[in-house]
């Protein structure tokens, strides 16, 4: 079987869902609301992704794809457990693309399957991708993250194309925490622009940024050198830079003065760094992460950004 599932009709998952029909498979995509599917079935347009239409070879659904090739779990991370709870009993191997640490569990995407799928195989999607730019076809690069290279390998080769390059990784540690921090750090990055701080500010918040994401994905059992890959530094530059960032644009409104709840109340996607930031930092508790920290005092209402930068500046001074 070479058809392809999509879960999650988002701008990232329907990205999926046109990458995999552009690898040659037959994709079901599903949409949680049923008014929703039947919209995009129709018009083969998601109005969050303007201008693209979906290939003919996706069929739009709202019911959950009973088996296929291989699921990916396209889906907030704060709600992957509802999802992958609701999926027909099945086989196939599970690909969660989505980035961030579970509330209340503190667990990473992987746990989370493996508690509620243990009889999945399962990996991770992860890397510098803008959906617009993977929908559209634009060059792009990831990593396919898990444990089984022979799963990894499958996985590649349903969904990679010459303008989708993927790279497999054995460190699912080490790549789930790259994608978990990075949208942590990009709030940070965009606090400081947003704050007229300057763009050497930034640049130094990201390189010690990569520092704590070092020293927590060893401490969790993954290794330095993932996180100076596509799934550390890779997404950390995309999302720390990119004015498509979600995360970066709403730490550029916090930097500019702009409330909290303000600017969640405008927004109809998710920004996944404010539910991973506390839960983050909570994980790696005993981890030297003053970045995470103040970012996650700072959503807290605990402290001000002027304040959390001047602790920040007031660090002891050592040797990098």
């Amino acid at each position: 079987m070479n058809d392809l599932a999509v879960v999650g009709a988002g701008a990232w998952g329907t990205a999926l869902a046109i990458q995999a029909a552009r690898a040659g498979r037959n994709v079901t995509l599903w949409a949680r609301d049923p008014a929703n599917a039947a919209a995009m079935e129709q018009t083969r347009l998601n109005p969050r992704l303007p201008g693209i239409r979906l290939p003919g070879s996706i069929r739009v659904t709202a019911h959950l794809p009973a088996t296929a090739a291989a699921i990916l779990l396209a889906v907030p991370m704060q709600h992957l457990r509802g999802i992958a709870e609701r999926l027909p009993p099945n086989d196939a191997p599970l690909v969660a693309c989505a980035k961030g640490v579970e509330a209340g569990t503190l667990r990473l995407p992987l746990e989370v399957l493996a508690e509620i799928r243990p009889g999945n195989p399962s990996a991770i999607l992860t890397g510098p991708n803008f959906a617009h730019e993977v929908a559209e076809g634009l060059p792009a690069a990831a990593t396919l993250a898990g444990p089984d290279a022979a799963v990894r390998d499958r996985i590649v080769a349903l969904l990679a194309t010459p303008s989708f390059r993927l790279y497999g990784n054995d460190d699912a540690i080490g790549a789930q925490i790259g994608g978990a921090a990075k949208n942590v750090i990009a709030i940070a990055a965009g606090a400081v622009i947003g704050a007229g701080l300057g763009e050497n500010a930034r640049a130094a918040l990201i390189t010690r940024s990569l520092a704590e994401l070092s020293r927590l994905a060893i401490a969790l059992g993954g290794r330095a050198e993932t996180v100076m890959g596509l799934s550390g530094l890779g997404d950390l530059l995309l999302t720390c830079t990119g004015p498509s960032s979600r995360n970066f644009s709403l730490g550029l409104a916090l930097g500019r003065g702009e409330k909290l709840a303000d600017i969640l109340a405008a927004r109809e996607t998710v920004t996944e760094g404010v539910a991973t930031a506390p839960a983050l930092v909570a994980r790696a508790a005993g981890v030297d992460m003053p970045i995470c920290i103040a970012v996650a005092t700072l959503l807290a209402g605990r402290t001000t950004l002027a304040q959390a930068m001047a602790d920040l500046l007031a660090r002891p001074r050592r040797d990098e």
